[in-house]
């Protein structure tokens, strides 16, 4: 069998169902999945934080820090916003500009379909050899027993990364575009928790579902939010913020309570609490289980009238630059994204086709340009797909 269209998109992800819904009619999207948009099925908590009111090239990681500035500012998060409005999908905000469905995640990918039409969508599909023929892209489709020869004269990779294996993510667009001639960045898990090895990982294990505010920092970045101790290491929002910041042998350093001037704290209680434990009081500001662990780990003792400024200075500074180094993350098992990809360098900021293959395209996670946690990927998803569905269109 044989099949020619314009336009043969790989991936029925957030990125390639939204090309399709720009890149014309004569469009077909494959997956190998059973259903389309399965890791917007499950982001969110089942909800889909689909964007965040503060998404800017600011909030994205890449070896070319201004590439996606052009994508993300001709389609942004107040464009999404409108399309799902119209819709009617009922919205709320969280914290930090983070936008969730009220009701299901399912509601994005109807919308998408339906944005998508009259486009075809074959699932279940396997993609086999692809190749160039000088004017047109040929690819092998096998679908429920039979192989179709492709022919198309756009192909859009949108096949994600490598993140979350157990979804089928094998990163495939890698070797697709290398054959091609395209460069490859170094990739590693992103937004990941981050694991600990021997007496360290024992140690957190005793905290495992203690949460605490906290400010995480590691090569001259920081983010303050939610810090949770898991019987592996560390995650939470700050953590899963810093992993795409952090490599093999960092440290990282905790300042616990950002939100308090804990010796300013600690000396106004002492004038009020003073024969009280110090770790009573410490109780009170931090979780009990943390600071039973901080006391044995720092031998602090006493009541609060005993310490001296000197002392409550010193406590404070371990609060604030508790130094820990991880072993290494939990992988891409549980990683939300994939840092780096097929390198900018070789694609348009403007439509992301390839400057080495006319009619090759790369968007979404695919692309060495990689958000913070909080709605960034999925904009970056909505904004590249666009760029180059609508430059397909406009061809």
């Amino acid at each position: 069998m044989s099949k020619s269209v314009n336009t043969l998109i790989l991936g029925a992800g957030a990125a390639g169902l939204m090309c399709a819904a720009h890149a014309g009619p004569d469009t077909l999207v494959v997956d190998h999945a059973k259903a389309p948009g399965e890791k917007i099925r499950i982001s969110g908590g089942g909800r889909c934080n689909f964007t965040n009111l503060y998404a800017g090239p600011e909030n994205f990681l890449s070896e070319n820090k201004h590439f996606a500035k052009s994508a993300l500012s001709r389609y942004t998060q107040w464009d999404f916003i409108d399309l799902v409005d119209r819709h009617k999908i009922a919205w709320n905000e969280k914290t930090l500009g983070q936008l969730f469905c009220d009701n299901s995640a399912k509601d994005i990918i109807a919308m998408l379909l339906a944005e998508m039409q009259p486009a075809e969508l074959w699932l279940q599909t396997e993609i086999g050899e692809i190749s160039h023929d000088g004017s047109h892209f040929r690819v092998t489709l096998t679908r429920e027993g039979r192989t179709t020869l492709a022919t198309a004269r756009n192909l859009v990779v949108a096949t994600g990364g490598k993140s979350i294996p157990k979804m089928g993510a094998t990163g495939l667009a890698y070797r697709l575009v290398a054959q091609f001639g395209h460069r490859l960045t170094d990739t590693r898990p992103a937004l990941v928790p981050l694991t600990f090895d021997g007496e360290a990982k024992a140690q957190f294990a005793a905290l495992s579902g203690t949460s605490v505010p906290a400010r995480v920092a590691c090569n001259g970045t920081s983010f303050d939010e939610g810090m949770l101790f898991t019987h592996r290491g560390l995650s939470g929002p700050s953590i899963l913020q810093i992993s795409s910041y952090w490599q093999a042998g960092d440290s990282l350093s905790l300042h616990l309570r950002p939100d308090l001037d804990l010796y300013d704290t600690l000396r106004s209680r002492r004038s009020t609490s003073g024969a009280k434990a110090l770790t009573t009081v410490l109780a009170e500001l931090l979780p009990k289980a943390l600071v039973q662990h901080l006391a044995f780990d720092t031998g602090f003792t006493g009541n609060l009238a005993d310490q001296s400024d000197t002392a409550l200075q010193a406590l404070a500074q371990r609060l604030t630059d508790w130094r820990v180094t991880p072993t290494s993350s939990e992988g891409y098992r549980t990683a939300e994204v994939t840092l780096g990809g097929i390198a900018t360098d070789g694609l348009s900021s403007k439509s992301m086709e390839s400057t080495h293959l006319p009619g090759l395209y790369a968007i979404g996670e695919a692309v060495d340009v990689t958000g913070w946690l909080g709605g960034y990927n999925f904009q970056w998803a909505w904004s590249s797909a666009v760029a180059a569905g609508r430059a397909i269109a406009s061809a």
